[in-house]
C-alpha cells in the first residue's frame, strides 16, 4: 500500500520525486524518503510522518541530481520511524531500494545475509533487498547491476514492486514488478515510474504498465524490458485520456468533498456507457436495453453468482446481491476476499465469479480470483471458471486476469474513503442485473422501462440532495463534538447502506460506528443505546418502510437521538433530525440514501479538524495481505 516513484532525465530529480509522492500520499503517509546519486554516491533523505516533513528537510539542501527514487510508506513491518523509512541501503551504501509490497520470506533471507556478515538497521522486510543485491553484485560480469537485481527478485516471495539505484551506474534506474502495480511514463529524453499513474499525468500521458515477473532498465536513452529469466520483451505504451486537472482539488477543501460532488457526473457517465438510449418496452423482444457486450459463454446455463470483495466494495457487492437475486433471480453469494482465500465455498456448476475492487489491485481480491481460476482449471466445462471484474481501473492487475471487466467510469479517486467509486460500483451491479434479467426474462418489459427511467433520473436527484441537504448537514455535524458511538440501521436493499454509512464515519472521524439490520436491534445491539448514542435510521419508501419506522421507535424509547434518512413527503415526528432525499422506487433507493451519509461523515470529521483525505492507519489501495 506504499507509493513509489522514480525519475531519470534532464531535470532536477528531487522536485519531480516529491511532487510525485504528493500524488501518491493516499497510498501511505507514515514516513517518506528519496534517494539520488550525487558525485558517484547514493544520497538519501528520509523523514517520519507526513510528506511535508520530508519536503522541509529537502529545502535545506542543494541537489541537482537528475536521477532518483522516492517512497511514501504505509507501515507493515516495523513502526513508522525514520529508521524504517525507505529508501533502504546496503551496508556499503552502494545500492538504494524503494518497495511497495511485502517480502514474505524476508526472515529466512535476513538470517542468511546476517550469517554472511550483513548488518541490518531497520525492522522492515524491504531492507533485505539492497543487501541481497549487494551480495549478488559482481563488477566483473557483463551487466553487473541488472544481473544482481534479476538474481535478487527471483529469491523474493510475495507481492512487490521495487525501484533500485546503484552508485556505480548513475545513468540507470532499474524497476521490477511481481503482483504489485508499477507503471513507466515516457517523456522527451526522460522517463518516470510510479505505483499509480496519478503521479505521472503532470509529466506525460504515454505510459506502460509492467506485468508480473517483469523487470525494466530506464536510462536517458530509453527503456528496456525483460522477464525474470532475462528474455528481452517488446511492449507498446498506451495513451492516457486523463488530464492533470483530474487529480487536483479544484477549489474544494478536500478531495473527498470534491468526489462527493462529482457523483452526479459519474453516474451519468456510467449510465450513458451501458444503457441503450433507443430502447423502449414496445421493442423489448428485438434488442437488449443494456449494452454490456459480455462474451456469450459467460451467460451459458448460468446457475449461480459468487462475489469476492473487501471493505466498501464488499458493501457495494451486498447491494449487488440484492439486485441479482431480486431482479435477475440468480442465487448470489458475497464473500470477503480475505476469508474466501482460505475457506472457499464448494465449487458450484455454471457459476460466474465477480471480483470487485476500485483500484483493481486489492491483494486479497486478486489472490481470491487467482485461486478460483486455478482450482477450476482442471474441471469439466460446467465447472470452468467464468470470472468478471468490476473496477474503476480496467488497465490494472484485475483487468489483465479476468475474462472481462465492467468499467465503472468513476475517474481517479484520491480520497482514501471511497465515495464516488462506491456509487459507481453499485451502478455497475444495476447494469449487470438488468442485463441478466432481460436475457432470463425475469422482469416484464414495462418493469424494465420503469427501472431504466428511474436510473436515468438519479444524477439530477443526487444534485438535488447535495444542493438542499449539504448546508443542513454541515450545521448538524457541529452537534456531535464529543460523540463516541453511532448506530446505523437499514433493512432490505438499504442494510448495506447502513454498513457503508458506519464505515465512512469510523474511517474519517474515528467515531465508533456500527451498521445493523434494523430488525436485529432487539436481538442484542439495543443494549448499547442511551442518550449519548445517536441512531441513523434509513427509512426509504417501500416494502420495509413501516418496519424501519417501528424499529426506530424502539431506539427512541431508549432515549437515543434519532436521525432519519427519509424520502420527501414522509414526515415522522419521532426524528430529531431528518435528511431528505427524493422519493424513488425502492429498488433504486440505495444510490440516494448513501449521499447524505457521505456528507454527514465528511462534515463531522472536518468539524473535528481531522485529515479527511488521509485518515490515520489507512491507505487507499490495499495491495498487500
Amino acid at each position: 500500500m506504499c507509493g513509489i516513484v522514480g525519475y531519470i532525465g534532464t531535470q532536477g530529480a528531487i522536485e519531480i520525486l516529491v511532487s510525485g509522492l504528493e500524488k501518491l500520499e493516499y497510498r501511505g503517509y507514515d514516513s517518506a524518503g528519496v534517494a539520488t546519486i550525487v558525485d558517484g554516491e547514493i544520497h538519501s533523505v528520509r523523514a517520519k510522518g507526513k510528506l511535508y516533513n520530508l519536503r522541509t528537510k529537502l529545502e535545506k539542501e542543494t541537489n541537482i541530481s537528475q536521477i532518483g527514487i522516492g517512497h511514501t510508506r504505509w507501515a507493515t513491518h516495523g513502526k513508522p520511524e525514520e529508521y524504517n523509512a525507505h529508501p533502504h541501503r546496503d551496508n556499503k551504501g552502494r545500492f538504494a531500494v524503494v518497495q511497495n509490497g511485502i517480502v514474505e520470506n524476508y526472515q529466512e533471507l535476513k538470517q542468511e545475509l546476517i550469517s554472511k556478515g550483513h548488518e541490518f538497521i531497520s525492522d522492515t522486510d524491504t531492507e533485505v533487498i539492497p543487501h541481497l543485491i549487494a551480495e549478488y553484485y559482481n563488477p566483473e560480469s557483463n551487466d553487473p547491476f541488472m544481473d544482481a537485481v534479476n538474481k535478487t527478485v527471483t529469491r523474493l516471495d510475495g507481492a512487490f514492486a521495487i525501484g533500485v539505484l546503484c552508485a556505480d551506474f548513475p545513468d540507470e534506474l532499474i524497476v521490477a514488478r511481481q503482483s504489485a502495480p508499477l507503471t513507466i511514463g515516457f517523456g522527451q529524453g526522460e522517463f518516470f515510474c510510479a505505483s499509480d499513474v496519478t503521479a505521472l499525468v503532470h509529466h506525460t500521458n504515454t505510459v506502460l504498465s509492467l506485468d508480473n515477473g517483469e523487470i525494466a532498465r530506464l536510462t536517458p536513452l530509453g527503456v528496456e524490458i525483460y522477464d525474470f529469466t532475462g528474455k528481452r520483451l517488446r511492449k507498446n505504451p498506451r495513451t492516457l485520456d486523463w488530464s492533470p486537472v483530474t487529480v487536483e482539488k479544484q477549489g474544494y477543501r478536500h478531495f473527498m468533498l470534491k468526489e462527493i460532488h462529482e457523483q452526479p457526473s459519474v453516474v451519468r457517465t456510467c449510465l450513458e456507457a451501458y444503457i441503450n438510449p433507443d430502447w423502449h418496452s414496445q421493442n423489448s423482444d428485438e434488442e437488449n436495453p443494456i449494452i454490456l457486450n459480455l462474451k456469450p459463454e459467460i451467460y451459458e446455463d448460468l446457475e449461480h453468482i459468487q462475489i469476492v470483495a473487501c471493505g466498501t466494495s464488499w458493501h457495494a457487492s451486498l447491494v449487488g446481491k440484492y439486485l441479482l437475486e431480486q431482479i435477475a433471480q440468480i442465487p448470489t453469494f458475497v464473500q470477503y476476499a480475505s476469508e474466501y482465500r482460505y475457506a472457499p465455498s464448494p465449487m458450484m456448476r455454471n457459476t460466474i465469479t465477480i471480483g470487485v475492487t476500485q483500484s483493481g489491485e486489492t491483494a486479497d481480491t486478486i489472490a481470491a480470483l487467482e485461486m478460483e481460476r486455478q482450482r477450476r482449471s482442471s474441471c469439466d466445462r460446467t465447472y470452468q471458471a467464468r470470472i468478471l471484474g468490476i473496477t474503476n481501473r480496467p488497465e490494472s492487475t484485475l483487468g489483465g486476469m479476468v475474462d472481462q471487466v465492467i468499467n465503472t467510469y468513476a475517474g481517479i479517486e484520491i480520497g482514501v474513503a471511497a465515495t464516488k467509486t462506491f456509487v459507481a460500483q453499485v451502478i455497475a451491479f444495476y447494469i449487470l442485473a438488468l442485463d441478466l434479467a432481460w436475457r432470463r426474462k425475469t422482469v416484464t418489459p414495462q418493469r424494465m422501462e420503469e427501472i431504466l427511467k428511474g436510473l436515468l433520473q438519479l444524477p439530477t436527484q443526487i444534485e438535488q440532495i447535495i444542493h438542499s441537504e449539504e448546508p443542513k448537514i454541515k450545521d448538524l455535524a457541529h452537534q456531535f463534538p464529543d460523540t463516541r458511538d453511532f448506530i446505523f440501521l437499514g433493512r432490505g436493499i438499504n442494510f448495506p447502506i447502513a454498513l457503508e454509512g458506519a464505515l465512512k464515519l469510523k474511517e474519517i472521524s474515528y467515531i465508533h460506528a456500527e451498521g445493523y439490520p434494523a430488525g436485529e436491534m432487539k436481538h442484542g445491539p439495543i443494549a448499547l443505546l442511551d442518550a449519548h448514542v445517536p441512531v441513523v435510521a434509513i427509512a426509504m419508501g417501500g416494502s420495509v418502510y413501516e418496519k424501519v419506522i417501528s424499529n426506530a421507535q424502539e431506539a427512541k424509547a431508549r432515549d437515543a437521538r434519532l436521525i432519519g434518512v427519509l424520502p420527501q413527503n414522509h414526515h415522522e415526528d419521532m426524528f430529531q433530525d431528518t435528511l431528505i432525499v427524493p422519493e424513488v422506487d425502492e429498488i433504486l433507493s440505495p444510490i440516494l440514501a448513501v449521499i447524505p451519509l457521505q456528507l454527514l461523515s465528511y462534515y463531522i470529521a472536518s468539524m473535528r479538524g481531522l485529515d479527511v483525505d488521509q485518515p490515520r492507519n489507512l491507505a487507499k489501495s490495499v495491495t498487500v495481505e
